[in-house]
Order: C-alpha cells, then sequence, then structure tokens
C-alpha cells in the first residue's frame, strides 16, 4: 500500500525513535521531536512503537491513498480533513481508496504525527529509518517529503484492536507558558552568582528560530565570569576549548540568547554547556510554539532519574488505556 503526496507542507519527514549509537562519529540519534506523540499514533493504529511515522511542521502535507488504509493523527492540535469533512484528532481513522487527508492551520504548538497501520516501508539506514536531512539518510533520499512523492506503507499484520481514541487525560497540553527541568553543568561555573540566577529565575520565550537541531530562546540574558580565554577557545564568553554536547544542552553564545540542542544536534564544538534539559522534559521542548514563555528549574541528577521513571509509567498507563501491552 502506498499514498501520495499531492502536497508536502512546509517540513514534513519520516521519523521512528532515532539511530543511538552513532553521535560519537557526528551523526545524532534524530527521530521524533515528540517521542510520546509520535508513539501514541502508532498505537492507536496497532503499531509497536518502533514504526515510522510522518512529522509535521507547522504546515502539513496533502495525502491521497491509493488503497484502504488505518491511520491515526496525535500532537499539536490541528483540524484533519478526510475529503473536506472534519475528523479528530487521537483517533484512529479509517481511510477508503481515493480519499484525500488535508490539514487546516495548527491552533497550538508546532508538531503532529501521522501513523499509518503496517508502519512506513523505507529502508533502514543505521538500524533507523528516521530522516536525517544534514546528513542525507533516512525517510526517502535522506529528505523532507516532495510533491510527486509516493509514500510506502507496510502489510499491517491484523486490524487495530483496542480502544480506538486516546482519554484526554492522556494527551499532552499545549499551553503558552512552560516549566522545563534543567541539570546544572558541566560549565555553569563559568556564570558569575548574577548569571546564574537570571537564568533560572528569568523568562525566556521561544523564538522562531527554531528547528530539530536546536531551539532558541530570548530574555534577561546572562552573565559570564571575566577569564584569560585559553589557548583554542574563541573571543566569546562562552566559548571553550571544543567538548561534546549531550542532547538538551543549553549554551548562551554571547550571554544573550539560549540555544537548546535537540534531536539533530551536532556532537561536538567550542559553547559551554551551562545546563541540561532531563529526558523526561525534551518532548516539552518540541510542542512549544514561538512566544512559548519558558522557565528553567533546576534539579538533582536523582530528580531527573525519578522524573524519567514517571514519565515511563505515565507512557504505560497510556499504553494500557488503548489496550496496548
Amino acid at each position: 500500500m502506498a499514498c501520495e503526496v499531492k502536497s508536502p507542507g512546509l517540513s514534513t519527514t519520516i521519523q521512528d525513535q532515532g539511530r543511538p549509537g552513532y553521535y560519537n562519529v557526528g551523526i545524532p540519534e534524530g527521530g521524533s521531536m515528540d517521542q510520546y506523540s509520535a508513539a501514541m499514533a502508532n498505537a492507536l493504529v496497532g503499531n509497536p512503537a518502533e514504526e515510522a511515522v510522518l512529522e509535521c511542521t507547522y504546515l502539513g502535507p496533502v495525502l491521497r491513498f491509493t488503497e484502504p488504509a488505518t491511520i491515526a493523527v496525535t500532537g499539536a492540535p490541528v483540524p484533519i480533513k478526510v475529503n473536506g469533512e472534519e475528523r479528530p484528532e487521537w483517533t484512529r481513522l479509517g481511510l477508503e481508496a481515493g480519499d484525500e487527508l488535508s490539514f487546516g492551520p495548527l491552533r497550538a504548538g508546532t508538531r503532529y504525527y501521522i501513523a499509518f497501520a503496517g508502519g512506513i516501508d523505507v529502508p533502514e539506514v543505521l538500524g533507523s529509518r528516521s530522516t536525517y536531512i544534514l546528513g542525507g539518510i533516512g525517510g526517502l533520499n535522506g529528505r523532507k517529503l516532495e510533491a510527486g512523492d509516493v509514500v510506502p506503507v507496510g502489510q499491517a499484520d491484523a486490524p487495530a484492536a483496542g480502544a480506538p481514541t486516546l482519554p484526554e487525560e492522556f494527551r499532552p497540553a499545549y499551553g503558552k507558558e512552560q516549566t522545563v527541568r534543567v541539570v546544572m553543568g558541566l560549565y555553569d561555573h563559568r556564570l558569575t552568582a548574577a548569571g546564574r540566577e537570571s537564568l533560572l529565575s528569568g523568562e525566556w520565550k521561544v523564538t522562531p528560530v527554531a528547528d530539530r537541531m536546536g531551539i532558541r530562546y530570548s530574555g534577561p540574558g546572562v552573565e559570564w565570569r571575566e577569564r584569560e580565554q585559553p589557548f583554542g577557545a574563541g573571543s566569546d564568553p562562552s566559548n571553550i576549548v571544543d567538548a561534546g554536547y549531550a542532547v538538551g544542552s543549553i549554551q548562551i553564545p554571547g550571554g544573550t540568547q539560549p540555544i537548546i540542542l535537540h534531536r539533530d544536534a551536532v556532537s561536538g564544538g567550542g559553547y559551554a554547556m551551562v545546563a541540561t534539559v532531563i529526558s523526561a522534559d525534551m518532548d516539552l521542548l518540541a510542542r512549544a510554539a514561538p512566544g512559548t514563555s519558558t522557565h528553567f528549574v533546576e534539579v538533582t541528577l536523582d530528580e531527573a532519574l525519578e522524573a524519567r521513571k514517571e514519565r515511563s509509567a505515565f507512557t504505560a498507563r497510556a499504553l494500557a488505556a488503548l489496550g496496548m501491552p
């Protein structure tokens, strides 16, 4: 089975859970920016979580189906239309041959996900079907979808079972404010006491400068300690001699606009990492539209690990509500 791409939208790519294990050679883990929403889309159509989905950013695609299909759309709130008639999100949908799927403008957030029963049948590259555009690998020829593309869909083993709709209590919120938990370090000692306080007490807003590599914020700025820059570091006070980056790292070039590295981030460079967003809150970043007010809250490593356990338990309850293991 396949569906034809009549219009690709702004940036529609094939993503799955990512390709861990190659960050040390400069290939990021990648995968869906909002892993939870992608997993719920797969669950709704009866797929295991590792199947690939379409990640749609802001403006969605127009797809025409050549055969009957079962799909689900999750993530940012968006009008879903089948042959011009609106259909619900977070719900399993049955489509017939010749049906056209399209989307209205986003009501909030940035990304939503389309899952197909049977998954998207493109070759795995380094263990993943995820598109990494900068490296030109994965997905369809290592790029975002284009008009005229055909998205191959695998054969579903059996009709989807379980509940056809995810209960409201398991759907993410898309507000205009966020609280994001961080573990400080590795280079927070380069900030003055006032600079550290500014990072943790200031209001930071998501700017339109955001993609799968990183998200830039505007806000009160921070203050760096004065020092003589070591050999090999640049002149910017946030420069260091090159170091490896963790996904979720917060950098503040020039002390003015924080950048949080996300799933397609480079693996190293010469900017100090003053804090790292905990893994349990990375999906929050993916849902933040420009203008979202963000406050960073410091937590300990033990608290970060506990938050990860709580997130896993919440996901398990959501899957159970859908009748999935």
